[in-house]
């Protein structure tokens, strides 16, 4: 891959991590509050302006991430964990790597003309319409033609309850949420835990040996140290994810060597600018599993599986045998990571969502209104959530690899877009700012040939005792690779 300078042109302003958002993300993850200290983060000034600590996410989830990684590779190499240093003018270029896209020069669209903000009779209401599927869903259920456009959908809206509306276009199999007020959120923000991760059975310690040279992920300068490994240098990951929060998570344990194969349903549609974005380092595969040999080859791969990743709602995969516990029971010692929107209990449990959702119904998009005196709600600058949930995804499964070294026994792990919205509303505390220079995503941003056309993109943020890394190989046709293992 052709890669730019990506040294930051100031690296004077150094801190310590001992915030509260980070030691909070690293005690979720069960880390050693001791290894804290090993990370420094350079402040940037005017990344991620929000009203919500945005920034402070942000740094933190890359920072536990980053620290993870360092942990893993300190204990499959017997040394000691190496010092991290987090830029924040990466980070805040890598949350928002859709918006810096460009595929041939062309800028993709984000969000279709059907998704956004509405006014109800009551108040207001998000849709999100961006797959055909989805669009066709909540048109129907609001007794639109298919071609029907903006100006009749907003005909319909404006003459319904938000939360009239909500019910309509959720039993109709569409998506669009009312609005909440701060503080009158129908999610149970409060019971919502960062993550949850259980260790399953009594496998043996499954040690993964030494760490391996690259496979996915070199170095930003192109060359590799004689003594340079990657901490996930080896691991097998079937990746089930999809959109951004678990791509992201799947893209960051590529760039830290894991063998990555996605698995898409090849009657479900995805996006291909999306997976232009997230399928770095990763090799992408079609197999339906309601189909027998397609099945069979599935089982073949989750045989070798050192991790299995899901972003599907709950119980979506269960009939095939994808339960997390049907999977450890078959295959002891493996790690299993599920993501899903609204948590993992409660009656929105198994509503589908995206990340512009579960900010309109949490309250943050009204946290987030612009005030300009005609009640529109607002949104992060950034698809917070997903990037946020993404790399804590990628830092707990790092880290139950880690511990899998140690204590052997399976692990299930789970996180939700929904669970990371209580955190960012109720759980963190703006930070002290340390003044540095402006950002500028220039440094963080890349160009590389593709199988997709000619690829401008935003460098991963993760910190490496090596420096920034980038990855080998990018982003193919999605489905285009055989369902095998490197």
């Amino acid at each position: 891959m052709t890669r730019s300078d990506v040294s930051p042109r100031d690296t004077r302003d150094t801190r310590d991590t001992r915030d509260a958002a980070t030691a909070h993300a690293w005690a979720a993850l069960g880390g050693d509050p001791a290894l804290l200290e090993r990370v420094t983060y350079r402040s940037v000034s005017g990344g991620l302006p929000a009203r919500l600590p945005v920034a402070e996410l942000a740094r933190a989830t890359v920072g536990v991430c980053s620290l993870a990684a360092a942990e893993l590779g300190a204990r499959r190499s017997g040394g000691a964990v190496p010092a991290v240093r987090v830029d924040e003018g990466a980070v805040a270029t890598a949350f928002v790597s859709e918006r810096h896209l460009r595929i041939d020069g062309r800028r993709p669209t984000n969000f279709a003309p059907l998704s956004g903000f509405w006014r109800a009779a009551d108040g207001w209401v998000r849709t999100h319409a961006n797959y055909p599927h989805h669009r066709a869903r909540l048109l129907a259920a609001l007794g639109l033609s298919g071609d029907s456009g903006p100006d009749e959908l907003a005909a319909a809206l404006a003459a319904r309850p938000a939360r009239a509306i909500q019910e309509t276009v959720y039993a109709a199999g569409g998506l669009a949420v009312a609005v909440a007020e701060p503080g009158e959120s129908e999610i149970p923000l409060g019971a919502l835990p960062l993550i949850e991760s259980r260790r399953v059975g009594d496998a043996v310690p499954r040690r993964l040996g030494e760490a391996a040279r690259p496979a996915n992920g070199v170095p930003a300068g192109g060359a590799l140290s004689a003594s340079a490994v990657l901490p996930a240098g080896g691991v097998r990951v079937l990746d089930l994810t999809r959109v951004i929060a678990g791509p992201v998570a799947t893209r960051t344990l590529a760039l830290l060597g894991a063998d990555v194969l996605r698995i898409d349903s090849p009657r479900l549609p995805e996006d291909p600018d999306a997976h232009a974005d997230t399928g770095f380092g990763k090799r992408s595969a079609a197999l339906d599993l309601a189909a027998i040999e397609d099945r069979r080859t599935f089982e073949a791969l989750l045989a070798d599986a050192d991790v299995v990743i899901t972003g599907y709602r709950p119980g979506a995969l269960d009939p095939f045998g994808l339960a997390p516990d049907a999977l450890l029971e078959r295959h002891p010692g493996l790690v299993v990571a599920q993501l899903c929107a609204w948590g993992w209990s409660g009656p929105w449990a198994g509503r589908r969502g995206f990340d512009s959702l579960v900010q309109a119904a949490t309250g943050i998009a009204a946290i987030e209104a612009k005030g300009d005196g005609d009640g529109r709600p607002g949104v992060l600058p950034a698809q917070a959530l997903d990037h946020g949930t993404g790399y804590l995804l990628a830092g707990a499964v790092l880290r139950g690899l880690a511990e899998r070294q140690d204590t052997g026994g399976g692990r299930h792990l789970r996180l939700s877009l929904a669970g990371t919205a209580s955190w960012l509303i109720h759980g963190i505390a703006p930070a002290a700012r340390v003044d540095g220079p402006a950002h500028d995503s220039a440094p963080w941003l890349a160009e590389t040939a593709s199988d997709l056309g000619t690829l401008r993109y935003a460098r991963a943020p993760i910190a490496t005792a090596d420096g920034p890394l980038d990855w080998a190989r990018p982003p193919g046709r999605l489905g285009a690779d055989a369902p095998r293992w490197l």
